[in-house]
């Protein structure tokens, strides 16, 4: 598996309220595989992650949603957990860009 992804970049696209385990295993696999992964976001800074209804650790964004474009990215990888996909959905920026991964 080592190297099967490097030259590809990966979007990770999450918000506050993230299951922290569904964001950090993935972005460590994608590394392991030797892809470069960003954190996309609607937030700047950072996103406050959780441990089922508990906050977690804040994940760095790497990246705003108003700064990112879907077609810099080879994949996209969106966080389950309860809040963060809803939460997103409300989100314009977020729709459309998933919608290029769809298309």
């Amino acid at each position: 598996m080592a190297g099967e992804l490097k030259g590809r970049t990966i979007a990770v696209l999450a918000t506050d309220g993230v299951e922290q385990v569904e964001l950090t295993e993935p972005v460590k696999a994608l590394k392991a595989a030797g892809a470069e992964v960003k954190v996309v976001s609607d937030k700047d800074g950072e996103i406050q992650a959780f441990k089922h209804h508990d906050k977690a650790n804040k994940i760095p964004v790497d990246e705003s949603l108003d700064d990112a474009a879907p077609e810099e990215f080879d994949g996209l990888v969106l966080p389950g957990g309860v809040i963060n996909p809803d939460a997103l959905r409300l989100v314009p920026e977020a729709i459309d860009f998933v919608r290029h991964f769809v298309q």
